[in-house]
């Protein structure tokens, strides 16, 4: 949780409320009211405070995550794809919409390496993972690009703010 917006003075309630939704949510229905139960207080007051941090900028981003390994997808690829730089925006948004990519951005190329888009693809196989490349391939037109499959997960945690 960061931002840049004026920061929000916190209660040791909230403090609470923040350490309990920097982690993993109840496996619930009603996660944010088991929240509010476990430190005391109701669900509209941990609605009230994540909506006004989001507001004002201190929380950009609150979302799931997604332990691929767990939901059955056990290989993953980093393709870096070379993308003419007047085609990035387009191509990349083609690729953004695809079920199997996590994530898609646009970096400058240096030096000897030539690749300036990345999309992170998931899928059940490395045999999976290269048939949406093949197919991104066949619908974008490119043909330059390198795969980095993942070896080893060192390191997935999100950051700690309390």
């Amino acid at each position: 949780m960061s931002g840049t917006g004026a920061a929000t003075a916190l209660s040791d309630l909230d403090r609470e409320i923040l350490k309990r939704v920097q982690g993993t949510l109840p496996d619930s229905a009603t996660p944010y009211a088991d929240i509010a139960a476990a430190v005391g207080t109701d669900e509209a007051h941990v609605l009230g405070l994540l909506s006004r941090m989001t507001e004002t900028g201190e929380i950009r981003r609150f979302g799931a995550t997604l332990k691929h390994q767990k939901a059955g997808f056990g290989a993953n690829v980093m393709v870096a794809w070379y993308v003419p730089e007047e085609d990035v925006d387009r191509l990349g948004a083609m690729m953004a919409k695809r079920p199997e990519i996590s994530h898609c951005y646009h970096r400058v190329n240096c030096l000897d390496w030539p690749y300036n888009l990345y999309t992170m693809i998931h899928g059940r196989s490395q045999e999976a993972c290269r048939a949406v490349v093949a197919a991104l391939c066949r619908e974008t037109g490119l043909d330059d690009y390198a795969m980095l499959f993942s070896l080893k997960e060192l390191k997935k945690v999100s950051m700690r703010y309390f």
